[in-house]
């Protein structure tokens, strides 16, 4: 199979590791915003995020909700009509507490039981997080039913590069460029292919969760902040149109739109894109595996943009 593009791999004797102490988040996914480390392809970066309200893990409000974005980064070399390569290497709660709301957000119910059946009084629940047993968990007070205690499970619900036309996107939104796609597969271990649109990529990550479920039903998370360890590589000359995802068991591919049918037909094209391109598919090839392996997860039904994920087992397309 010809090679069309260069992946940019940095001998480890000469890649980096920094520690980067935000000194300021920012509430859109933008070019404009000044980078506020440089990094090359290979290097590490160690840091973290604050909670989607702006708080801290000491408690103190650092920066304003919804959803402050610690960067941006800039890649060096990276050039528009690249992918940006970055694999979230640690992900970890570092606080005792989160909060998240405590009903169903309307897009996710039938309207009528909205209207005359639920309760209208929205409360913040506030969840302890136990990082040593590995739980978060919620005893009944303003709730009626038994204890709720959860496995944690980190991940970050932003994640995402400088938009393209030179747009500012608000931190709420999910699109092309990633941003809030609300993806709880967004964990440690997982590797995100990102578009790159603007030079030097100007990647952003925040809006740290404990946990959440599919859909983000009540409209937020286990909302928290993160101590967060990543490193990047980069992809020279090859175009992709939506995030991708990878991990041991799967590829994936994030699509968004306000209409959920849309979402995921930008997922699944985008997924028969890369089955030929990189598995050696024809679109009938790949179209017959998709019509009969295809799994899809609803990310996110809460979000100005809806979030759905389209799943190949690797088993599948792994060549034997």
């Amino acid at each position: 199979m010809k090679v069309l593009f260069t992946l940019i791999l940095v001998n480890a004797c000469w890649a980096e590791t920094h520690r980067f102490e935000p000194q300021q988040f920012y509430n859109s996914f933008s070019g404009a915003h000044n980078p506020v480390l440089r990094i090359k392809p290979g290097d590490h970066v160690i840091t973290y995020t604050i909670d989607a309200g702006g708080v801290d893990s000491k408690g103190v409000q650092r920066g304003q909700g919804p959803n402050p974005e610690t960067g941006p980064f800039y890649i060096e070399g990276a050039a528009p009509g690249d992918t940006l390569i970055v694999h979230l290497l640690r992900l970890e709660t570092n606080r005792s507490t989160g909060f998240s709301a405590s009903l169903l957000a309307p897009y996710t119910a039938d309207p009528g039981f909205l209207r005359s059946e639920a309760l209208r009084e929205a409360k913040r629940a506030t969840w302890k997080i136990d990082k040593q047993r590995g739980i978060a968990y919620m005893d009944p007070g303003d709730f009626k039913g038994p204890r709720i205690e959860l496995p944690l499970r980190p991940m970050l619900g932003c994640i995402g590069t400088a938009p393209p036309n030179k747009a500012a996107i608000p931190s709420t939104y999910p699109d092309n460029f990633g941003g809030n796609m609300d993806y709880n597969g967004m964990g440690a271990g997982a590797t995100v292919m990102l578009p790159v649109f603007e030079p030097g990529a100007l990647f952003f990550l925040g809006d740290g969760h404990a946990r959440q479920g599919d859909g983000e039903v009540v409209g937020s998370a286990i909302e928290t902040s993160l101590d967060v360890e990543f490193s990047v590589d980069l992809v020279k000359g090859k175009k992709i149109n939506w995030p991708r995802l990878e991990n041991a068991d799967f590829i994936m591919v994030l699509g968004s739109s306000r209409a959920l049918n849309e979402a995921l037909q930008h997922a699944t094209t985008e997924l028969m894109r890369w089955l030929m391109a990189d598995y050696g598919f024809d679109e009938r090839g790949a179209s017959l595996l998709m019509g009969q392996a295809m799994e899809y997860e609803v990310s996110n039904v809460v979000d100005p943009e809806f979030t759905v994920v389209a799943k190949m087992r690797k088993k599948y397309v792994e060549r034997r």
